[in-house]
């Protein structure tokens, strides 16, 4: 595992454990399913000499490690997986429960990789550097980008936020971004219902970004509030770099 110094992170222990529960529950298996399509079909030309991954902003590594395993599964040539992020907890449970992969601690701003590393690089529901994007991403490379929709967790949403401003959200301001920097070769859109039981219920509240700033009583009127389900929103972008 290499190690970089990271900044302090809102990312915990008991939030990657409780990612790790949800990931495993096949809670984002469609949209992993959608991307390995996307890389089947994007990168065919280079399949026989092997393809190299970047997640940055990997989390603790799950999505990643089920995406690399299919396309080995399927692929001519060897996936190699790189997970990058700059939260400790998150990498050490990555390199805990997936050691055949790479696993790095480092801040996107300061991307310890070399130019033209990788001919794949995804962004998964985690912040942006598309000038380290571009210095990383070979010529005939692609970016896969995950944002949210505007229902992603609209159940959640609307317990936490209730009828306040939060409560609506839009991507449009991440398209518009992204396209200032890449050129866009597709746009797709997931969505889907997933049933929760208790369990997972309270290991999404614990991962969301949503429940920060929430009052322990907001927490466990969530957690009591019977939700049975929750949407899964989201857009993937897919680009190109912008050869100058």
């Amino acid at each position: 595992m290499l190690a970089r110094p990271a900044r302090p992170t809102q990312y915990g222990q008991q939030l990657f454990e409780s990612r790790l529960a949800i990931c495993r529950s096949g809670f984002f298996h469609r949209i992993v399913e959608r991307i390995h399509k996307i890389i089947t079909y994007q990168m065919g030309n280079i399949r026989t000499e092997g393809i190299h991954i970047l997640d940055a902003g990997c989390g603790e590594g799950s999505l990643l490690a089920e995406l690399t395993t299919g396309l080995n599964h399927t692929s001519d040539g060897d996936v190699l997986g790189v997970g990058m992020d700059i939260a400790k907890a998150g990498i050490r449970i990555a390199s805990r429960e997936y050691p055949g992969l790479i696993w790095c601690v480092a801040d996107l701003a300061r991307s310890p990789f070399m130019d033209k590393a990788f001919d794949v690089i995804l962004n998964i529901l985690s912040p942006s550097n598309y000038s380290e994007f571009s210095r990383m991403l070979d010529d005939d490379g692609i970016l896969i980008k995950i944002a949210p929709g505007s229902e992603y967790f609209k159940e959640l949403r609307t317990l936490f936020f209730g009828q306040s401003g939060k409560q609506a959200y839009s991507n449009q301001h991440v398209v518009t971004h992204f396209c200032r920097h890449f050129n866009l070769i597709d746009k797709q859109h997931v969505q889907y219902r997933k049933r929760l039981d208790q369990t997972l219920l309270t290991h999404l509240i614990n991962m969301t970004p949503l429940s920060w700033g929430a009052t322990e009583g907001n927490l466990q009127q969530a957690l009591q509030s019977g939700i049975s389900f929750v949407t899964v929103d989201a857009t993937i972008l897919v680009g190109k770099k912008q050869i100058r």
